[in-house]
């Protein structure tokens, strides 16, 4: 059977409204936390899909977690292998710096549900599924479109939402795998950040993910399940 392999930073970031696609497409789905002992000797070559997801840490913050190193070093790898990978928020950003791009904080906290605007490229890509439909922003990163990508989608905050990288390769800064329920988990985790920021509160937070839930939810495993097939999957 073909394997799907989840790599979380934190364990309320999971793959979400994305498992069923996967589990569809005839995947088995498996997990690995960075902080498993595991995870330093992973084989990155060896899953025939990995879904990188978010996490509230810096790319740049490696003396704090060693582990992004390795993670950057197996991501080029797999990349440049043409074996197919996604990355979500804190995932799309290790991908930029494995393509060499740089990864900076952008000095704007970018939080909430919003729309992408898509470019032409993300049009003729399987993010034409969410053309206005709001999704869930989290972060304060950002990063320099690598050489050789594709922009999909950007928004005021943020130039580079979403890329490509040939056709085995997504990237994605923004959340279309998370609504619902899951996003309860954030509410705790990330509850320091909500407090530090201005102009949220897990009040408006759950309220806008309530009215955007069941749009984003179609949206985003049509998505996916595109992307999915047209990667070959």
């Amino acid at each position: 059977m073909k394997r799907a392999l989840i790599v979380r930073h934190t364990p309320f970031e999971g793959a979400a409204g994305f498992r069923l696609p996967i589990e569809e497409a005839g995947y088995q789905f498996e997990r690995i936390n960075v902080s498993d002992p595991e995870f330093a000797s992973l084989d990155w070559l060896d899953p025939d899909l990995v879904v990188v997801m978010g996490g509230p840490m810096g790319v740049y913050e490696r003396a704090a977690y060693p582990w992004i190193d390795g993670e950057v070093t197996g991501l080029a790898l797999r990349i440049l292998a043409e074996r197919p990978t996604v990355g979500v928020c804190l995932g799309s950003q290790l991908m930029a710096k494995a393509l060499g791009a740089r990864v900076y904080a952008s000095g704007v906290k970018e939080i909430g549900w919003a729309p992408i605007e898509l470019t032409d490229d993300g049009r003729a890509s399987c993010l034409r599924r969410l053309e206005n439909t709001a999704v869930l922003h989290w972060h304060g990163d950002t990063f320099d479109l690598p050489a050789g990508a594709k922009r999909l989608a950007s928004t005021s905050a943020c130039a580079n939402q979403a890329f490509s990288y040939g056709t085995s390769a997504l990237a994605l800064q923004f959340h279309a795998e998370t609504a619902g329920v899951a996003v309860e988990g954030w509410l705790v985790g990330h509850t320091g950040e909500i407090a530090r920021t201005p102009g949220i509160s897990v009040k408006t937070l759950r309220a806008d993910t309530a009215r955007c839930t069941p749009a984003v939810e179609r949206a985003g495993t049509a998505c996916f399940a595109e992307w999915l097939k047209s990667a070959g999957l």
